[in-house]
């Protein structure tokens, strides 16, 4: 049986956008021309339609499908390219990668393609306070190692300090010991500084918003969740909520015929977790076990219902802020994850 394939190749991007009512073109005409509306961007790492919204009948996403339901919902989107920092790139400027010159992680764009303006930039230009919390912008060179401050920011970004344990030894397993996982369902009360990364990113916009609802200025506020991007490392009571005997195996597991070795990646990044160098599997085509494979498969969706709590909490804040009416919110990913059967 060949492995799971697990990546980031699926090449297309959900997006929602909701707005303070459905008819949000009346709702702005109503208002006079300095009642400009805030702005929450939702950008969520690696996640692909497997949510209720998209009619995945196994994914429990109730607050993201809640936000759905009263949004305008694309059926048809896609990314750019399927990796982080060309396609937030390339959505935030509104440039292809071809005239961002980005195809990796290795150049920023203002210095080796152009000084294209981004969108909190011009909502910055024009009287927006802008602000970034988590994984806006992909970090490191392609955005300058400052996430694109101070053009893009009205203050310096926000990340959490628990992000620096992403990829080290916190997940406890069977054996008692720690280990960098792919795998990381966590005891969260058992992990360094006793959070994670979301959790602590939605806290922090929780506090931006009460502080912008008596400012006199409208907000820009970008929102970046780290899940579920791996390491699958999650809250482990989402766990249980797909039991391993409902885990389906991908319906297309093979290797096409003819593939040409430079569209295929062994994705090494995933084999070089703990758990998967175990397994042994042999580059670049597997196989990796088939209860691996459904492990695998569990932990993604796992991830996506820890994610869907993060959003919860945050269009919640919204609500008893009293913003919810006077706030845009966009929801999208950057791209989608591929979890068919060979690596």
């Amino acid at each position: 049986m060949p492995p799971p394939r697990t990546g980031r190749g699926l090449p297309w991007l959900g997006l929602v956008l909701s707005s303070v009512c459905v008819a949000l073109g009346s709702e702005t005409q109503a208002n006079s021309t300095t009642d400009a509306l805030n702005v929450l961007l939702i950008i969520v790492d690696d996640l692909r339609p497997s949510l209720g919204c998209y009619g995945d009948k196994l994914v429990r996403s109730p607050n993201i499908d809640q936000l759905a339901s009263h949004s305008l919902l694309f059926q048809n989107a896609f990314a750019q390219q399927a990796v982080c920092a060309p396609s937030r790139v390339s959505f935030l400027t509104g440039r292809r990668p071809d005239t961002t010159r980005l195809y990796d992680f290795n150049s920023y764009w203002r210095v080796h393609a152009g000084n294209f303006s981004t969108i909190p930039q011009y909502f910055k230009e024009n009287g927006y306070v802008t602000m970034s919390v988590g994984k806006v912008f992909h970090p490191g060179i392609s955005s300058n190692h400052t996430d694109d401050s101070p053009y893009s920011w009205s203050f310096p970004p926000y990340h959490p300090s628990s992000e620096k344990y992403e990829n080290t030894k916190t997940c406890r397993g069977p054996d008692g010991e720690l280990h960098a996982n792919l795998l990381c369902p966590v005891d969260v009360l058992d992990v360094p500084e006793g959070t994670l990364p979301d959790k602590q990113s939605t806290e922090q916009a929780i506090q931006l918003l009460e502080k912008m609802k008596t400012s006199a200025s409208p907000f820009f506020l970008a929102v970046g969740y780290h899940k579920p991007h791996i390491p699958f490392r999650y809250p482990k009571e989402f766990q249980k909520l797909y039991p391993l005997e409902n885990i389906t195996l991908a319906p297309d597991p093979e290797v096409p015929d003819g593939l040409p070795p430079v569209a295929y990646n062994p994705w090494m990044d995933i084999r070089q977790r703990e758990d998967v160098q175990a397994l042994n599997i042999s580059v670049p085509y597997g196989p990796i076990p088939v209860d691996f494979q459904r492990k695998i498969r569990q932990s993604y969706f796992a991830s996506v219902s820890y994610l869907d709590t993060q959003v919860g909490r945050l269009l919640s804040a919204l609500d008893d802020l009293q913003l919810a009416n006077s706030t845009i919110i966009a929801f999208t990913s950057d791209h989608g994850f591929l979890m068919r059967t060979n690596t």
